[in-house]
């Protein structure tokens, strides 16, 4: 196998690492505060039972993308931190390379597609 480009992979990752971090900053933005800070105190207690649902529904939902770009931060500094170490690349459950399409698709994968497919159980 041909041996990986890693100064490409890390542009790659360094521009999907400014992506996801926009994207954190921009659901802080959405809510800077807590849902009483945003909408006023007693305004929680005032609006339609269906209007604080939906507000509450549409509050965790960020909170769950914001979890998941965060892991996605991380998984992205630890790829980084493997071009560093020289381990970039390499399938973390066998130790063969991870083939270039795969790293395209998920620079920061520690897995080749098979063993990922195992861990997910398809």
């Amino acid at each position: 196998m041909a041996a990986i480009d890693t100064d490409h992979f890390r542009e790659l990752l360094l521009a999907e690492r400014k992506r996801v971090a926009a994207a954190i900053d921009n659901l802080h933005a959405d809510h800077p505060g807590s849902m009483s800070e945003e909408t006023g105190e007693d305004a929680v207690y005032d609006n339609h039972l269906a209007d604080t649902a939906t507000e509450t529904y549409d509050r965790e939902l960020d909170y769950t993308l914001e979890e998941n770009a965060e892991h996605v931060l991380a998984d992205i500094d630890a790829a980084l931190k493997r071009i560093e170490d020289g381990t970039y690349g390499i399938c973390t459950n066998r130790g063969e390379q991870i083939p270039a399409e795969r790293l395209e698709a998920r620079p920061y994968a520690t897995l080749c597609i098979d063993c990922q497919r195992e861990q997910e159980g398809r």
